[in-house]
Formats: C-alpha cells, sequence, structure tokens
C-alpha cells in the first residue's frame, strides 16, 4: 500500500513558519501540534526567513510579495521567450522576401 503525500498551501506553511519565527513555539512543539514532520517545517522556517530577507527562492514562496516576484519573472521569462520566437519569424519573413525579390 503506498503512501500519499500530503501537499499544504503556502499560506498553510507561512503560517506553520510564523509559530516559530514569531510565536516562540520550538520546531518540536509546532511541528506535533500540526501533525507535520520536523524537518518540512525547519524548511519552511528557513525559507520565511530568506523570503523576510528579500531573498526569492527556488521552490514556490510563501509570502506574497514573494509570490508576486514569481510571477513577474515567469512572466518576463514568457516574454522573452515570444520575443526571441517573432525574432526568428520576422528574419525567416525577411529572408523569403529578399530571395522573391531576386
Amino acid at each position: 500500500m503506498t503512501k500519499q503525500r500530503r501537499t499544504f498551501t503556502p499560506e498553510f506553511k507561512r503560517e506553520a513558519a510564523s509559530l516559530v519565527l514569531d510565536q516562540g513555539y520550538s520546531h518540536v512543539e509546532a511541528a506535533r501540534s500540526l501533525g507535520l514532520i520536523e524537518s518540512a517545517l525547519r524548511r519552511w522556517v528557513n525559507q520565511l526567513q530568506e523570503e523576510r530577507n528579500g531573498i526569492t527562492p527556488t521552490s514556490k514562496a510563501l509570502t506574497p510579495e514573494q509570490q508576486k516576484i514569481q510571477e513577474l519573472e515567469a512572466r518576463i521569462n514568457r516574454l522573452e521567450r515570444e520575443k526571441s520566437i517573432l525574432k526568428k519569424v520576422t528574419a525567416l519573413l525577411m529572408a523569403e522576401e529578399h530571395e522573391r525579390s531576386r
């Protein structure tokens, strides 16, 4: 029988990490009270500390500000890919037009 992996929302992770960072709970107490594995809570606490210090995480962000930064970075990447495609198409069309005019 396989164990299904639990998933948590960024809001839940942020609130769980906040118990340790802002409310003085120990990692063990907070993990036990929420039914979590302590190592997962430690990762969330470290990530929240980094995000509060302005470091954008590589995983899904916990804070609204970092979530917005990740959304904007993803949008920039998509627009840059689209721009690159348009440049290539334009160059191809220009080459075809040049060949036709010969």
